[in-house]
C-alpha cells in the first residue's frame, strides 16, 4: 500500500534534492517556500513569509516533510563533528550516578524519587522508615519502551492511603490522572483527562479530590489551540469523569485559570485565580463545613501576589508583594466580622522566594545575590533561627505538614551534586540522608561571583565556574547562559552536562539578568514589556565583560538559553552577530508578534505585552523579535537551534520559522541548523537517553565552532 508516510518520505527526498540553499561547507539547506502573508499592526504592514511552518507537524504533511529534510541535513552534519563519540562516552559515564529527590511523609510511609543512573525516568520508592528497605512504588520506565511517558505529580489523600498521580506523553503539557491504592498498589478505575497547570487536592473524607480541567480540544488541535475556559471540578472515587461535580467556572472570563487547594485541616477550599504568568492573583474561599455556601471573594483584583501558605483556624497565611516588592508574609483573619490583614514576616532586604508551614513553623526561603538563605519563624512572626546550610549554593524543599517534626531539603552548587538532608525541627540539626557520588573532584573547580555594569548603569551579578588554574588569556572557550524573564531566578545548581563542559576546558558563566526574580518585583518589572530590551542589554554587557576581562574572545564565546532564554539568544544574535562564536537557542519564543495565538502563549502577555495591545507594545516587540530582525546578507554565528515536535508550550513553529528565515538571510559559510527532537516537548519529563544525545550534539557543535581541543580524563584508558 502507498501510504501517506511513503508520500512524506518522497516529499522530503525531493526537498533534499532540489531547490535548497548551498553553503561553503558543503551543506545544502532544504528549500523553505515563502508565502505572501502580510499582517497590519497599528498601520505597520509586516510580512510573515514562513507562516505555513506554524502548522502542526502531526497534521500537515508539508511541515512534516520539511522537518524530516531539516533533520537529515542537521544530523548528517553532526555525525561528522570531531570528538562527538568521545563526548557522548564521557557524558554517559558522568551521568551514571544515583540521583535522589527530597522525601515526603504521607500516612505511614516515606516517599522519594531515585534514578539509578541512566534510567530514562526517576522511580518513586516507598519506605516504612528512613533507614528501611525501599520498595518500588511507581516506575514510569515501565510505561513506555523509549521512556517518553513521564510522571507529572502525585497527590495523596489526607490519610495517605490513596494517591492520585498524573503523567504526560511525549513531553506534552497535557496530563492524564490515575488513582492507586498506596498500600496495595492496586490501580483503581478512575481516570481524569485534559488537564494542564493543576494539582489534585483531596477532601478531608479521603473520598475524592478537586482539580482543574479544560474542555477536550477539537480533533487535531490538541497541540496548538488556546487553553481557554478552565474549570474546577470535584471527582468522587469510583465515578466517571463525566459525572464530576462542577465547582467553579467563569465563562465571562475565558482566559482565567483556577487552582483549588483544600487546607490541611480540611476546613477551607482556597481557589487562586490566575490569568497569566505574572504572580498576581484573585483569591476565593469556601468553608467546606458548609458545602452549599457560595465562594467568598477575599482578593478581588489581579494587582498583587497572594500565594497561599496554610492556615491556623480562620487565619489564612499568604506570601505577598502588596506594599512589599521583596515580598512579605501576611495573615488574613476571615473569622472576624470583616477580614483583617496582619503582617507576620515583614519585607526584608533579601527577596522572599518561597514559604511553607511545617510543624507549626514558617519556613522561608530568601535569595541574597541569587544565593539561598533559609529562615524559620513562629506563626506569630517571631524569628526562631536560620538554617545552617552546607555552603554557598541553592537549597530547596522544606515542605511537610503541621504535625511533622522533621522536614527535608536538597542542596547543590555548580561544583557540588545535589545532597539530601533531614532537618530536625526541635534541634535545628541537619543530617545528611543521601548524597550523590559523581566521577569528578569538586575541589578541581572554582565558582565565583562578579558584578558588572549594564548599558544603563545597572549593576548585575554573574556566576562564573571553571577548572582551577584558568589563565585569563582571552583564549578560553566560554559558554554564557541566560534567561531573564517571568520572575524566575537563576541560582547555582549542579548540572552533569555543565560539569562536562568545564571538565573539557570550558568556562561557564551565568548572569542574573533583569526580568528574573533575584531582586524582587522591581528587578522583574525592569525586564518586561517595553523594558524588555534591558534583558538583552544585560546579556550583551555580560559578554563584553567576559571579553574585556580576559576570559574569552568573541570567536570563542558561545551563548545558550531555552524558552524565554531561547528568545534571549535569538534577540542577542540578531542585534550583535559580531559578538558571538556560536549560538544555541532552544525551544525559543522567536515570533514576538504572534506568540499569543498558540496554546499557553496568551499567558506570556504579562511579561511581553502584545502586538495587539498598543502601538507602544507592538513597537517594542517588533524591535527585538528574532524572526523579524534577521537581515539578508548578514554573517551570523554558527547556530544550532533545538526544538521538539510535541512542544505545546512554545510551539515548534517559532523555531521552524526562525530557522527558515535564518538560512535564507545568512551570508556566511558557517552552519545555521535546526535539530528537531521527536516524541519530546518543552523539556519536562524528557528521558535520560534523549538528554544525553542532545547535550552531546550541543557540546560537539561548540567544540567545533569555538576552536576547542577538549580534555577527556578517561582518554588514556
Amino acid at each position: 500500500m502507498f501510504t501517506s508516510r511513503c508520500l512524506l518520505g518522497l516529499i522530503a527526498a525531493l526537498i533534499m534534492l532540489g531547490g535548497g540553499l548551498a553553503t561553503g561547507q558543503g551543506l545544502k539547506y532544504p528549500a523553505s517556500k515563502t508565502v505572501d502573508q502580510v499582517d497590519e499592526y497599528f498601520g505597520k504592514r509586516v510580512a510573515d513569509p514562513y507562516r505555513w511552518l506554524e502548522d502542526d507537524v502531526r497534521v500537515s504533511p508539508e511541515v512534516e516533510a520539511w522537518v524530516a529534510a531539516q533533520n537529515a541535513v542537521t544530523f548528517g552534519y553532526l555525525e561528522t563533528l570531531p570528538y562527538r563519540e568521545e563526548i557522548k562516552r564521557r557524558l554517559t559515564k558522568l551521568w551514571d550516578f544515583e540521583k535522589y529527590g527530597v522525601p515526603s511523609k504521607e500516612g505511614d510511609y516515606y516517599y522519594f524519587a531515585k534514578n539509578d543512573g541512566l534510567q530514562n525516568q526517576f522511580v518513586i520508592y516507598q519506605l516504612r522508615s528512613l533507614d528501611g528497605e525501599p520498595k518500588v512504588f511507581l516506575d514510569p520506565n515501565q510505561w513506555s519502551a523509549d521512556g517518553t511517558v513521564a510522571l507529572g505529580s502525585m497527590s495523596f489523600s489526607h490519610d495517605g492511603k490513596i494517591v492520585a498521580y498524573s503523567f504526560s506523553e511525549g513531553g506534552s503539557d497535557w496530563m492524564t490522572w490515575k488513582v492507586m491504592n498506596a498500600e496495595t498498589g492496586e490501580l483503581l478505575p478512575d481516570e481524569i483527562r485534559w488537564t494542564k497547570f493543576t494539582n489534585a487536592s483531596w477532601s478531608a473524607d479521603n473520598q475524592g479530590f478537586f482539580y482543574s480541567a479544560y474542555d477536550p480540544p477539537a480533533e487535531g488541535a490538541a497541540f496548538q489551540s488556546l487553553n481557554l475556559n478552565q474549570k474546577v471540578y470535584y471527582h468522587r472515587l469510583g465515578t466517571k469523569q463525566t459525572d464530576d461535580q462542577l465547582i467553579l467556572a467563569d465563562p465571562a472570563n475565558p482566559e482565567w485559570g483556577f487552582n483549588a487547594e483544600v487546607t490541611e485541616d480540611g476546613r477551607f477550599l482556597i481557589v487562586t485565580t490566575w490569568k497569566g504568568t505574572d504572580d498576581k492573583y484573585r483569591i476565593l474561599y469556601r468553608d467546606l463545613r458548609q458545602p452549599a455556601t457560595d465562594f467568598v471573594t477575599l482578593v478581588d483584583n489581579f494587582d498583587q501576589e497572594y500565594t497561599f501558605i496554610g492556615n491556623e483556624r480562620g487565619q489564612l497565611y499568604f506570601k505577598t508583594d502588596k506594599n512589599a516588592p521583596n515580598r512579605a508574609i501576611v495573615a488574613i483573619d476571615i473569622d472576624a466580622a470583616q477580614p483583617t490583614w496582619t503582617t507576620i514576616v515583614p519585607e526584608a532586604e533579601e527577596t522572599l522566594t518561597a514559604a511553607g508551614m511545617v510543624g507549626n513553623l514558617l519556613f522561608t526561603e530568601y535569595l541574597k545575590d541569587a544565593v539561598t538563605l533559609v529562615r524559620i519563624f513562629q506563626l506569630n512572626g517571631q524569628h526562631v533561627r536560620d538554617v545552617a546550610l552546607p555552603g554557598i549554593g541553592t537549597a530547596s524543599g522544606f515542605s511537610g505538614k503541621r504535625s511533622d517534626r522533621e522536614t527535608f531539603y536538597s542542596f547543590s552548587s555548580f561544583n557540588r551534586p545535589s545532597s539530601i538532608y533531614r532537618y530536625d525541627l526541635a534541634t535545628g540539626e541537619s543530617t545528611l540522608w543521601r548524597e550523590s557520588a559523581v566521577d569528578f573532584r569538586p575541589d578541581d573547580y572554582v565558582v565565583s561571583q562578579v558584578f558588572y555594569t549594564s548599558k544603563d548603569g545597572t549593576r548585575v551579578p554573574m556566576f562564573i565556574a571553571h577548572k582551577q588554574g584558568l589563565q585569563l588569556n582571552r583564549k578560553n572557550p566560554t559558554l554564557l547562559y541566560g534567561y531573564g524573564g517571568f520572575n524566575i531566578s537563576l541560582t547555582p545548581t549542579f548540572s552533569v552536562s555543565r560539569l562536562q563542559w568545564m571538565e573539557m576546558g570550558g568556562v561557564f558563566a551565568m548572569p542574573n539578568l533583569r526580568g528574573g526574580g533575584e531582586y524582587g518585583e522591581r528587578w522583574h518589572k525592569a525586564g518586561t514589556k517595553t523594558n524588555k530590551q534591558n534583558v538583552f542589554d544585560d546579556f550583551i554587557a555580560a559578554a563584553e565583560w567576559l571579553i574585556a576581562n580576559g576570559y574569552t574572545s568573541p570567536e570563542r564565546l558561545g551563548i545558550q538559553g531555552g524558552s524565554n532564554g531561547g528568545l534571549l539568544v535569538g534577540a542577542c544574535m540578531t542585534q550583535r552577530p559580531d559578538l558571538f562564536g556560536a549560538c544555541l537557542p532552544a525551544v525559543g519564543v522567536m515570533d514576538m508578534l504572534r506568540f499569543q495565538e498558540f496554546t499557553a502563549g496568551r499567558f506570556w502577555v504579562d511579561d511581553y505585552g502584545s502586538s495587539r495591545n498598543s502601538p507602544e507594545e507592538f513597537a517594542a516587540l517588533y524591535a527585538y523579535s528574532p524572526y523579524h530582525n534577521l537581515r539578508d546578507g548578514v554573517l551570523y554565528p554558527p547556530t544550532l537551534i533545538t526544538t521538539a515536535d510535541h512542544d505545546d508550550r512554545v510551539v515548534p513553529g517559532h523555531s521552524f520559522k526562525f530557522a527558515a528565515r535564518l538560512q535564507a538571510a545568512h551570508a556566511g559559510d558557517q552552519p545555521v541548523l535546526i535539530r528537531i527532537d521527536t516524541k519530546a516537548g518543552h523539556g519536562a519529563g524528557k528521558p535520560t537517553a534523549k538528554l544525553i544525545d542532545e547535550a552531546t550534539d550541543l557540546w560537539a557543535f561548540l567544540v567545533k565552532h569555538l576552536g576547542m581541543t577538549p580534555y577527556f580524563p578517561d582518554s588514556r584508558q
